[in-house]
C-alpha cells in the first residue's frame, strides 16, 4: 500500500470505526461481552455475520454452525444454541442509537426477514444497517424491498475485472450506483486514492476490512476511507481520532 502526499476527503465527516465481530481482540467474539466492549472502547460501528435459525431467528456468529460436531443453525432453534449468541434485533437494541452496525448476510435466506424486521424500524434506524454481501446483484434485487437500509458490495478487484461485459472498477461502480447500492468493501490492500476517488465520484461509499495494524488504518485513513473494520478497537479509534487532527483533507500529510 503505497504512501501518500496527500489527504483525500472521505465523504463522511467521520469514517466509521467498525469493531470487527465486536471487541474480538478483547473478549470472545460476537458475544453481548464484545459488543459492549466495543462501544466502551469508543467504536462509533459494529460488524458482525448474521445466520438464520430454523424457527426464523436472525443469529449474529460468524461461522453457520455450532459444537464439536459442526451442527447447522439452520437445523437448529434458538433455544437450542448459546445463551452468547445473540439475534440482530438484540444487538440494535442493545447498543447507543449513534452506532452503526455492519452485517455480512451469509445466507440469502436471512435477507427478507431481516427487511422484514428493518422495515419496523424507522427510516434513520433503518440507514443506521450497512448490510454486506458477495453478489451486487442479489443486492439490486433487494433494494427494491427497502429503500432505507445501507446495501454495501463486498468484492475484490479480481471479482470486479472477472465480470463478463465491460468489467473492472469503473463499470462496477457505475452500476452499483444505477442499483442504488450504496457502497463497496474491499481487503485494505486492494485500495489506493484513485480507487477511492473513483468510487466517490459515482457517490459511492468505500470500506476497508482486516485493517489490523496502525499504518494500515493511517494510510486508508489519508486515502479517504469511509470506514474501516479491525479488530482491536482502541487501535482503531486511535488512528481515526489522529487522522482527523491532522487538519482538512487535501493539506499534505507529515510522515
Amino acid at each position: 500500500m503505497p504512501g501518500m502526499g496527500l489527504r483525500l476527503p472521505s465523504k463522511l465527516e467521520r469514517p466509521i470505526a467498525f469493531a470487527h465481530r465486536g471487541a474480538r481482540a478483547h473478549a470472545p467474539e460476537n458475544t453481548p461481552e464484545a459488543f459492549d466492549l466495543a462501544v466502551k472502547l469508543g467504536a462509533t460501528g459494529i460488524e458482525s455475520d448474521v445466520w438464520l435459525s430454523r424457527d426464523g431467528q436472525l443469529m449474529l456468529t460468524h461461522d453457520g454452525v455450532i459444537g464439536l460436531r459442526r451442527k447447522a443453525i439452520a437445523n437448529l432453534d434458538r433455544s437450542q444454541l448459546p445463551e452468547t449468541m445473540i439475534t440482530l434485533p438484540e444487538l440494535f437494541a442493545r447498543v447507543p442509537a449513534h452506532i452503526d452496525l455492519s452485517i455480512d448476510i451469509k445466507t440469502d435466506a436471512a435477507m427478507e426477514p431481516l427487511l422484514d424486521w428493518a422495515s419496523t424500524l424507522s427510516e434513520v434506524h433503518r440507514a443506521r444497517l450497512f448490510l454486506c454481501h458477495h453478489d451486487w446483484q442479489k443486492l439490486a434485487e433487494w433494494r427494491h424491498l427497502d429503500a432505507h437500509v445501507r446495501l454495501i458490495d463486498s468484492t475484490s478487484v479480481k471479482a470486479m475485472k472477472a465480470a463478463k461485459q465491460y468489467g473492472g472498477p469503473e463499470r462496477r461502480a457505475h452500476d452499483l450506483a444505477e442499483a442504488g447500492i450504496d457502497g463497496v468493501n474491499l481487503r485494505h490492500g486492494e485500495w489506493t486514492g484513485g480507487m477511492v476517488t473513483l468510487f466517490h465520484r459515482f457517490d459511492r461509499l468505500c470500506f476497508g476490512w482486516d485493517a489490523q495494524h496502525t499504518r494500515v488504518l493511517t494510510e486508508l485513513l489519508r486515502m479517504g476511507i469511509d470506514g474501516v473494520y479491525c479488530d482491536t478497537v482502541d487501535r482503531m479509534v486511535d488512528a481515526v481520532d489522529a487522522h482527523l487532527a491532522h487538519g482538512a483533507p487535501g493539506e499534505p500529510t507529515v510522515n
